[in-house]
């Protein structure tokens, strides 16, 4: 492990939206209570992105703050990956960041994997370091699933926020990130669902188009919770196991914020120290792709992780997909 080339991280940053959207709020659209949602969810605020602002601007803020942080110049960036489930452009909208911040040599593209999003998004990276294809990799994890929402829904509306988040990662040897492992359960797909609707359009007697848009998040919650909490904490084992390394060697546990009794189950699963789970969750909700930069980046300011802690990182969420990643903190 220690000879192998892959990566070193640089800087982490994020950037929410000024409307904050509390629990009491929220009782005065649907059926619920503050005590209610806190009771399930641990969420007690979450942030939405106002009417004339876009995912691209609270993506490009946390690009922005990431950056400040570090010494590398937009244009040496060699590469960034966008993870977002909720782009403001269905062809992508990693190049309208990349332009934004003077990025003007890096190729940009857009990660599709929900909640699993900056998981997937890191390994990708590491595979790009770890063969010296590229240098310097800025990955962002950013969602505005606030647009996709039904707000009459209590079942989901207490549960989103939008926020963006961002990890600047470098090519290293030794290798920081230790070990991974990625999964997906296609057949559980529909527990969890942005649906595209479909809506015909006949323009002549023998050609109808499909002319759709989307629907609202459809999730069947007691299935997520069943599926989080019986495949994280063995994902996480193994990829520990792959590695030679046990939960007690973990400094720190970061889970996708998703739900506060997702998080404790996992963690007693996995006999792990809840003082050393990392949560912001009661803040921001599930803010999906952007949870897991968003909750390190507060980390970080606030002293816990230090450099050369062992850190591991899990994201869960539609496809349905999990992942691990353990990093030694750089």
């Amino acid at each position: 492990l220690l000879n192998k080339h892959g990566l070193q991280i640089v800087s982490v940053g994020s950037a929410v939206p000024d409307i904050n959207v509390s629990n009491q709020q929220l009782s005065q659209l649907v059926d619920t209570s503050d005590e209610w949602i806190t009771a399930r969810t641990g969420i007690k605020n979450r942030r939405i992105l106002g009417a004339n602002q876009s995912l691209v601007d609270l993506a490009v803020k946390a690009a922005e703050n990431t950056l400040s942080k570090s010494t590398i110049k937009p244009e040496e960036i060699d590469l960034i990956i966008l993870a977002t489930s909720s782009a403001d452009d269905l062809f992508g909208s990693a190049g309208q960041i990349q332009k934004r911040i003077g990025a003007s040599n890096a190729a940009a593209f857009d990660v599709t994997a929900a909640c699993s999003g900056f998981i997937v998004s890191l390994i990708i990276a590491h595979q790009f370091l770890a063969t010296r294809t590229y240098n310097n990799i800025l990955i962002i994890g950013a969602d505005v699933l606030s647009r996709w929402v039904n707000w009459l829904d209590r079942n989901t509306c207490i549960l989103f926020g939008d926020a963006a988040g961002a990890m600047l990662l470098k090519s290293s040897s030794p290798d920081n990130l230790l070990g991974f492992k990625l999964k997906t359960n296609g057949k559980n797909n529909h527990d969890l669902v942005l649906p595209q609707t479909s809506k015909y359009k006949k323009f002549t007697s023998d050609l109808t188009i499909n002319q759709g848009g989307y629907n609202y998040i459809s999730m069947n919650g007691r299935e997520v919770y069943k599926f989080a909490t019986s495949e994280v904490p063995k994902i996480i084992q193994n990829t520990l196991e792959s590695i030679d390394m046990d939960i007690a060697q973990v400094d720190w546990l970061v889970l996708h914020q998703a739900n506060k009794r997702i998080l404790k189950t996992i963690a007693d699963k996995l006999g792990f120290p809840n003082d050393k789970l990392i949560s912001n969750l009661e803040l921001y909700g599930n803010t999906s792709a952007a949870s897991l930069p968003l909750v390190l980046d507060e980390a970080i300011q606030d002293n816990k992780i230090k450099t050369n802690d062992i850190v591991v990182l899990a994201g869960f969420g539609a496809g349905l997909t999990w992942g691990a990643v353990v990093v030694r903190w750089s």
